[in-house]
């Protein structure tokens, strides 16, 4: 359909034909009194009202109304829990969905379908969608721990996950330069080591108040946290908080560079296994979904024997506390129990270990470093981000297929797919979405719509249309020069806007 621009593509977006639904100060909401769906209801009418600048009620019956958003849990959907529906008529727009889930996708395609014809005045164009995503696991990975970002930086970073219908915000909390939570058997972790960052910074951290609100924000908008403590290695937060993590029994010094692997922790020293039981339990019992991350990568001056009584232990305690577990790749050297997600990011790493992984019962996430690192510079120019995985356009970012990218490991074992962004060069939320955007529109859609429905040049086309989006609410982002921007002034192509 020309002028809609839905990213990521649909299953199935048709035009119904007709006039298009006018938003008017008659408008009105209906949505069932279900807790759960008056949360939705409310996010969407909220976003209406923003759009129009005219508050939208919310009703639970119609009453007559002359002009209706309705929003709908049904079963006649396909299988699913983020299935939904949405069909525009002159008098109605009717939202279902199989569950809240997936009625917060289908307000975020009629946000995205939505047009401002002045004045407030906004029309909705007759249209049927019919949508659920390819993967259940759709993500970006932050790193907080190199340079901090605040709660109000992640919420903003969690309206552009729900935009482009990615459901994961996996945290990297803790590495060599800072440790970002409050853990209340270990106050000395934020109390001594929160404070510092890359190059000298300032630091921070999250309460677990803090962290909470993050998770209830990212809830409301379809959105699960999977919060990471990064062991047995990228540690030197953790030891220079508690000497006793040390063969010597003295902290080590803060860490401020963007060297990795030169810090581990020790199997044979006492402390070790309490600390992480007490870090891992803490975790466990802040983080209501029903993962948690134990890192693991990049363990350059352990045995791989240690190693893996460490993985394995830490990997116990996140069971006991009722958690599953997520690892970077290096835990598919190790025996894992089935259900173990092991994050797949060095795509010149042996494959062996990811098809024994897979055979045992894991599961892989894609997070391929040259593909869905955003903060891999765009190309030689970038001022910003690093280049240890090459260069990552907008097209190397979209063109890549998660079920064939490891030979040997089954298509059914691919549990989705994950973009990420390390922070060593990225210091404000305006730096960090200069790198995920456009990029991180393109890793949503290899996310969500099946390979013989995506094409560049089409998506090139309808990420054009989301640059006037991202401007209207401050985003910064990349003019890749792969895209035909419209209106772009002269000289913008690949220039950050």
């Amino acid at each position: 359909m020309p002028d809609v621009a839905v990213i990521p593509r649909p299953v199935l977006l048709e035009s119904t034909g007709g006039e298009p639904f006018v938003l008017t100060a008659a408008t009105i909401l209906v949505v069932d009194s279900a807790p759960e769906l008056v949360a939705v209801g409310v996010l969407a009418a909220d976003l209406l009202g923003r759009l129009s600048g005219r508050p939208v009620e919310v009703r639970y019956t119609e009453g007559g109304a002359p002009s209706v958003v309705r929003l709908t849990v049904t079963d006649d959907l396909p299988a699913g829990d983020e299935a939904y529906r949405v069909v525009v008529t002159p008098q109605r727009v009717d939202l279902s969905a199989r569950t809240p889930a997936g009625l917060v996708r289908a307000v975020v395609t009629l946000r995205q379908v939505i047009s401002d014809i002045g004045e407030g005045t906004l029309t909705v164009p007759a249209l049927r969608v019919e949508d659920h995503p390819r993967y259940a696991w759709r993500g970006l990975s932050i790193d907080v721990a190199r340079h901090f970002f605040t709660v109000s930086d992640l919420k903003s970073v969690i309206g552009l996950l729900a935009h482009y219908k990615l459901n994961v915000l996996h945290l990297h909390l803790t590495d060599d330069q800072g440790w970002r939570v409050h853990l209340p058997s270990r106050p000395l972790l934020t109390r001594v080591s929160a404070g510092t960052s890359v190059g000298g910074g300032p630091g921070g951290f999250y309460s677990p108040a803090q962290l909470a609100e993050i998770i209830d924000h990212a809830a409301a908008r379809g959105v699960r946290v999977i919060p990471e403590i990064d062991v047995p290695g990228h540690v030197n937060a953790a030891t220079h908080a508690y000497g006793e993590l040390t063969p010597s029994g003295e902290p080590t010094d803060e860490y401020t560079g963007i060297e990795v692997g030169f810090s581990r922790l020790h199997d044979d020293l006492p402390a070790t296994r309490e600390f992480l039981k007490d870090v891992f339990t803490d975790l466990a019992a802040m983080t209501p979904g029903e993962y948690v991350h134990i890192g693991g990568d990049e363990v350059l001056t352990m045995d791989h024997d240690e190693y893996s009584r460490l993985v394995g232990f830490v990997s116990s305690v996140v069971r006991d506390a009722g958690k599953k577990v997520v690892g970077w790749q290096e835990i598919a050297s190790t025996p894992l129990e089935p259900g173990t997600v092991v994050q797949y990011w060095d795509i010149n790493a042996d494959p062996a270990p990811f098809v024994a992984a897979a055979q045992a019962g894991a599961q892989v996430l894609m997070s391929p470093a040259s593909k869905a690192y955003l903060d891999m510079k765009y190309d030689a120019g970038t001022a910003l981000g690093l280049e240890w995985a090459g260069h990552v356009e907008l097209r190397d970012s979209y063109d890549w297929e998660p079920s064939s990218l490891i030979p040997g490991v089954p298509a059914e074992s691919v549990v989705g797919v994950e973009a990420a962004v390390f922070t060593e060069t990225l210091t404000d939320l305006s730096e960090l979405t200069s790198m995920l955007l456009p990029r991180l529109a393109a890793v949503a859609e290899v996310a969500w719509t099946a390979p013989e429905d995506r094409d560049f040049d089409d998506f090139a086309a309808r990420v054009a249309q989301h640059g006037a989006f991202w401007d209207r609410v401050g985003f910064s982002w990349y003019a890749s020069p792969q895209v035909t921007w419209p209106a772009a002034p002269a000289g913008t192509a690949g220039a950050t806007r």
